[in-house]
């Protein structure tokens, strides 16, 4: 499913604003909700194929938040009993430069607009006191806005963009396990898209502190990758690092 129209971060803040505005009727019917803000620091890498060769933009740790135009990262859960219900949703907007060797060797900037959504539906299948296990289904929508501009030594600028928007379904598992009574730990990983010329996988893994019955604070490493088909070109996008955040539970 190609050409998505992309999801406005204000959009999504109209949505978090109706979602917090109904949770006090919602909650009369059993349900709990948490939310939360996070900042995602990670090494960031995109490459796309060209008749000049591979360009491979990177962009390291390091240089992450130095380079980072603007971005917004949060999350909403929601859970009944056994079932629960999970949005993630990231934007980013980052412009870098390095060099590139090999056929398409010289200086690549690389200007990155991307966003992606996952929204999961999750079953409980083990609660106990040591550790809870969901099993989850759902999908990841990505969008992306890369340009990237190499200027070869001796020879003038070539451009070449990645814009297009897809869905991938997703299927992934995630388990809890309690450490003491603040502390926990989550591991959650998932695969997605199932069909040639598209793939999706992610893994994160935390330690979250609650501080009180409402606010918890979140820390650990986060992978994530996507791969697809554009216009014949094949695509790749993937950031790793560590990740910090605070959810509010109502």
């Amino acid at each position: 499913m190609e050409r998505i129209r992309g999801i406005k971060p204000g959009a999504l803040a109209a949505a978090v604003f109706a979602f917090t505005a109904t949770s006090a009727a919602a909650q009369e019917s059993g349900w709990s909700y948490e939310a939360t803000i996070y900042l995602f620091m990670p090494e960031t890498e995109t490459k796309l194929d060209t008749p000049l060769g591979t360009l491979d933009g990177t962009l390291s740790f390091k240089d992450a938040l130095e380079n980072l135009d603007f971005a917004f990262m949060g999350a909403l859960a929601a859970t009944n009993g056994q079932w629960s219900v999970l949005a993630d949703y990231n934007y980013t907007n980052l412009s870098f430069s390095n060099t590139t060797s090999g056929p398409a060797a010289g200086e690549l900037e690389t200007s990155v607009k991307t966003q992606f959504l996952t929204a999961l539906l999750g079953y409980r299948v083990r609660d106990d006191q040591s550790v809870a296990v969901d099993l989850a289904g759902g999908f990841r929508w990505y969008s992306t806005d890369t340009e990237f501009s190499l200027t070869p030594s001796g020879l003038p600028e070539r451009t070449n963009d990645a814009d297009a928007s897809w869905v991938d379904p997703v299927l992934g598992v995630r388990a809890r396990f309690a450490l003491s009574d603040s502390w926990t730990s989550t591991a959650y990983v998932d695969y997605g898209g199932f069909r040639s010329g598209s793939q999706t996988w992610s893994v994160l893994l935390t330690a979250d502190y609650a501080i009180n019955e409402r606010w918890v604070i979140r820390g650990g490493y986060r992978y994530i990758s996507f791969e697809h088909d554009i216009d014949g070109s094949d695509y790749e996008f993937d950031q790793s690092g560590p990740l910090i955040g605070a959810a509010y539970r109502f």
